[in-house]
């Protein structure tokens, strides 16, 4: 008996093979999940291909296209969730997006419609699934979604996306307020820096992750297997007591101060 034997969820948010999102389902696979996924999109099916490569391997009871975007969209894919699995027992968000030409611009430099895109794909589409998923979930459920420290300190590079995960931080604290009378809890992983396909479109990555490595108590960067475990314990009932917080998988790179001489 896994964790997760006889427990449905939602994973939003693979892209392919190196995606912190694929590494938390395999996690929860492995402990008897049974899961459901989202893939956006196109007109010629690429991001869908790319999906279905990465976890047909988890024998998903669901790959639905779903633009966290669009509200018909979203409302669709939980239909065919809840069609698929029956009640949800938990979501994971990670799903993150701003233009790449926005995110290495200044932050003063950011355009209206570049901050509006990261905000609404970004934190937005949090809350909007948030409330789909638990229309759907029974007496208790869990929810989490993917921070970084961008979104607490100034992180070189970072720039828009460190404003709007700051945003994703504070709305897992007003969620979490909101739900806990229903007995659902909602937290989130700020994770170390993980070379992703998102990851690609910050600016000096190459240097971060060695930089991350170098400053962190464990002198290593994080893998995805090791912020599934974390995402596994939160979303289980070994974290029952907890609820709104952001809990840092970073190899220890949050807790320093100045870089070792």
């Amino acid at each position: 008996m896994g964790l997760f034997t006889g427990k449905n969820g939602i994973i939003l948010g693979v892209a392919n093979e190196r995606s912190i999102a694929r590494g938390i389902a395999e996690v929860l696979h492995h402990e008897g999940a049974r899961l459901g996924f989202n893939f956006l999109p196109d007109d010629r099916g690429r991001m869908e291909a790319r999906v279905k490569k990465a976890v047909s391997h988890l024998n998903p009871a669901l790959i639905h296209p779903c633009n966290v975007n669009r509200d018909e969209d979203v409302t669709a894919f939980f239909s065919a969730a809840q069609d698929a699995l029956g009640s949800i027992d938990f979501l994971v968000h990670s799903i993150a997006f701003a233009p790449v030409e926005e995110i290495r611009k200044p932050t003063l430099a950011v355009s209206r419609e570049g901050f509006l895109t990261a905000m609404e794909a970004s934190v937005y589409s949090f809350i909007i699934t948030s409330r789909e998923a638990t229309s759907r979930m029974g007496e208790t459920g869990a929810i989490l979604t993917l921070s970084y420290y961008g979104g607490e300190k100034v992180v070189e590079g970072y720039n828009l996306m460190g404003v709007a995960k700051s945003a994703l931080d504070c709305s897992v604290k007003y969620l979490a307020n909101e739900l806990g009378p229903r007995n659902i809890r909602v937290n989130a992983i700020s994770a170390g820096p993980v070379k992703t396909l998102a990851a690609s479109g910050i600016g000096g990555f190459g240097k971060m992750l060695d930089y991350n490595a170098s400053v962190a108590p464990l002198r290593r960067n994080v893998s995805t297997q090791e912020i599934g475990k974390a995402a596994s314990f939160l979303l289980s009932e070994m974290s029952s007591g907890i609820t709104g917080e952001i809990l840092h998988v970073d190899c220890g790179y949050n807790v320093m101060g100045a870089f070792r001489y």
